[in-house]
């Protein structure tokens, strides 16, 4: 069950959030500054910690293949996680950006976890086809 389309969904998911460790969320430059200063994961401590959570449910969802019902909660959290995710980020923008910054980017890494929430999705409606699957194969026996 492993080889799936859902463990894809949720294997590309878990990239995808492991990727915003590497990309920025946000990028502005102050009046009269020529450099760029990033918003990233490894200056906001509270939002690394729930990126590594949002990393980790996913693959730990992908081994949970036997038990349908506790891998689709377990994407469920992992949707909650991610929105938590995004709202703390788009609050923090708010909170850091200075009022003198003249120009402002929501970057790649604004992106990912709504890519990733879509994929979790997609996972999901694949565990639910496959339950209902082995249901109706329960039914013929």
């Amino acid at each position: 069950m492993i080889q799936r389309k859902q463990s894809l969904f949720l294997f590309i998911a878990a990239l995808l959030n492991a990727c915003l460790l590497l990309v920025p969320f946000y990028k502005w430059h102050e009046a009269g500054d020529t450099t760029w200063h990033e918003l990233r994961l490894n200056t906001f401590f509270p939002a690394f910690i729930v990126a590594i959570v949002i990393i980790l449910l996913p693959l730990v969802a992908i081994f949970m293949f036997r038990k349908r019902k506790q891998q689709i909660a377990m994407c469920f959290v992992s949707m909650i996680s991610i929105s938590t995710f995004v709202g703390m980020m788009l609050s923090k923008v708010g909170s850091i950006v200075p009022a003198s910054a003249t120009d402002g980017t929501y970057w790649i890494g604004a992106a990912l976890p709504v890519v990733s929430f879509v994929f979790i999705l997609l996972a999901i409606l694949g565990i639910r086809k496959d339950d209902k699957l082995v249901r109706s194969m329960d039914r013929l026996r």
